[in-house]
């Protein structure tokens, strides 16, 4: 009698887990060490689109067909292997469609701790990539505003630059201007800094070595928008520009734009 009670006991605590399993929002699957299923919980069939007697036995990859599957990127295989958890991202082809899913992996063990297999549990992440793509979108967006690169003259680029210039501004604002240099050719590319919030000597080595990028490309810098108080902050921390030209506003820095290239410019009669 005690045995039979054991035993019903054993069965209600199956179906149980088998229940709270079928209840969690995500797919969750188990394989042996030869990587045929052994388990799949409701959210795993639905993925799948087959029931318990389509899917169990046949290799996870069958199903599956994500890009890590038998590859070395498999951390199904990984965490058999080492004992440890792992999770990625990878992208499942189900049927005709490709989900993004991020998966975490983890060793199936039995009783005496030995490894048996594998459990898997799956999140769609279709929500969260498109999010992140949004994201990249905006930021792209939100740079190329940030450095306007002009073609003011033929020959003659304008970079106005706003705000605060910190390591990745700068990258961004050299990446700007190279590229607009490349682009039209031009020999004289003015950088004008009037709406800069401070100039320290950080941002007085960004612009130095932006002065250099542009002079290897064959063109000649400006730094215009240089107030007092700027020029004053310079002489204070020591700061030293070289034979960076420069200029105190930006028409000034067009006509010697203007000069340097051999212009005139005159009005009409």
């Amino acid at each position: 009698m005690a045995i039979k009670k054991k035993s019903m006991a054993s069965s209600m605590n199956d179906e149980l887990a088998t229940r709270v399993l079928d209840q969690i929002p995500t797919p969750v699957f188990a394989v042996d060490m030869d990587m045929k299923l052994i388990f799949i919980n409701q959210q795993g069939r639905t993925l799948l689109g087959k029931e318990s007697k389509d899917a169990l036995g046949h290799p996870c990859y069958s199903l599956f067909h994500s890009q890590h599957c038998e590859t070395a990127e498999c951390r199904m295989k990984t965490a058999m292997a080492s004992g440890e958890p792992c999770t990625a991202r990878n992208e499942a082809k189900i049927g005709d469609r490709v989900v993004p899913i991020e998966y975490t992996a983890a060793p199936l063990t039995d009783k005496n701790g030995k490894v048996v297999g594998g459990l898997e549990y799956i999140l769609d992440i279709t929500e969260r990539v498109r999010d992140e793509k949004r994201l990249r979108e905006q930021s792209r967006t939100i740079q190329e505003i940030s450095t306007p690169a002009i073609s003011l003259w033929e020959g003659i680029v304008v970079l106005p630059v706003l705000g605060v210039v910190d390591s990745l501004r700068a990258k961004q604002m050299m990446n700007a201007m190279l590229t607009k240099i490349k682009e039209t050719a031009a020999k004289t590319i003015i950088l004008d800094i009037q709406g800069v919030a401070a100039v320290d000597t950080a941002v007085a080595n960004h612009l130095i070595k932006i002065t250099k990028a542009t002079k290897l490309m064959g063109c000649r810098c400006i730094i215009s928008g240089i107030s007092p108080a700027v020029a004053e902050t310079l002489v204070q921390l020591g700061i030293d520009l070289g034979d960076v030209a420069t200029n105190s506003s930006l028409r000034d820095a067009l006509g010697d734009a203007f000069t340097f290239m051999n212009l005139e410019v005159k009005k009409a009669k």
